[in-house]
């Protein structure tokens, strides 16, 4: 089973927003400390009544079959933490999204269905920290002043950090 560090984002129908998202991506590469992380190479797919775009770090993850023959990179909390933040900075540079998150298999926190049926608690406590929704999906979920600007048409809880991907803490 593979577990990926990623940005995911759901594009609602806006197919068009998704391909352009995935385009920018291929133009960047993160670093972590003294590492460069190129980024894969990412597509749009649909999932039930979406599309989602996910933008994974290559050798970050865990058994992800496109890091297949590489070597894990072991980052430190403060890395990963890097990673995240240079994420959330691609992510300001797309617009048409409905929701998005980075982290540790983030999707859920993307299908606004799922937000609602499973997570409506923290929603409303704030306490899903790196959650991005479009201000529509903000205004539709009755959430408060906990979310904060995150880019015109957009709020968010601001993002905390990430835990070490390695069996070393910081």
């Amino acid at each position: 089973m593979a577990i990926y560090f990623e940005l995911v984002v759901n594009f609602g129908d806006n197919i068009q927003a998704a391909r352009d998202a995935a385009a920018e991506s291929i133009r960047w590469v993160l670093r972590a400390g003294d590492h460069r992380v190129p980024l894969h190479r990412s597509m749009p797919r649909t999932v039930g009544a979406y599309t989602q775009l996910s933008i994974v770090p290559v050798a970050v993850g865990w058994g992800v079959p496109a890091d297949r023959g590489l070597p894990k990179l072991e980052l430190t909390g403060a890395e990963l933490t890097d990673l995240g933040h240079q994420l959330y900075a691609l992510l300001a540079k797309f617009d048409g999204y409905v929701a998005a998150q980075v982290g540790w298999e983030p999707e859920a926190f993307v299908d606004p269905a799922e937000l609602k049926a499973e997570w409506s608690e923290e929603l409303v406590e704030g306490s899903l920290h790196g959650l991005v929704v479009s201000d529509t999906l903000h205004g539709e979920l009755g959430l408060g002043d906990a979310y904060v600007p995150f880019q015109p048409g957009y709020r968010w809880i601001p993002y905390r950090g990430e835990m070490p991907s390695g069996p070393m803490a910081d």
